[in-house]
């Protein structure tokens, strides 16, 4: 089953669900306090970003092949907003992907790809793959 075809919503609340509750990741100590961004205003209200941030991360590394921090930072970029000058984007927090990324190399389910950036491993894309089954079945 192709991650394109299965609802991305869906497939990042199951994946991060499984991070959970498998301990494969846990936020970092400072996680309670960071913006996501620095065109945020609040760090998330969710108690469990950290967990879809890792499991969205997944879903883009399979999707876009080798992946470095700088790209994925503009993939999670945001408006900001400068007063009265009009708005410019701005690239999302470059520590919180650096740390999903290392600890999701630390799981096994992520690997360097030379000066590329990172790519899933096999286990990696094997639990993708699975949770896209998962829900083209019950769907």
């Amino acid at each position: 089953m192709s991650v394109k075809l299965v609802d991305s919503t869906r497939l990042i609340a199951e994946l991060s669900r499984h991070l959970k509750e498998k301990k494969v990741v846990t936020p970092p100590p400072w996680a309670k306090f960071a913006k996501t961004g620095v065109a945020k205003e609040r760090p998330p209200t969710d108690p469990d970003w950290w967990y879809v941030r890792c499991a969205s991360i997944m879903r883009k590394l399979y999707l876009k092949g080798p992946v470095g921090v700088s790209r994925l930072r503009r993939e999670y970029s945001d408006r900001h907003r400068m007063g009265h000058r009009k708005p410019h984007t701005a690239p999302g927090s470059g520590s919180v992907v650096r740390e999903a990324l290392q600890q999701l190399e630390a799981a096994n389910l992520v690997t360097k790809h030379g000066n590329k950036g990172r790519v899933l491993t096999e286990k990696g894309r094997e639990l993708v793959e699975e949770y896209c089954e998962r829900i083209a079945k019950s769907s």
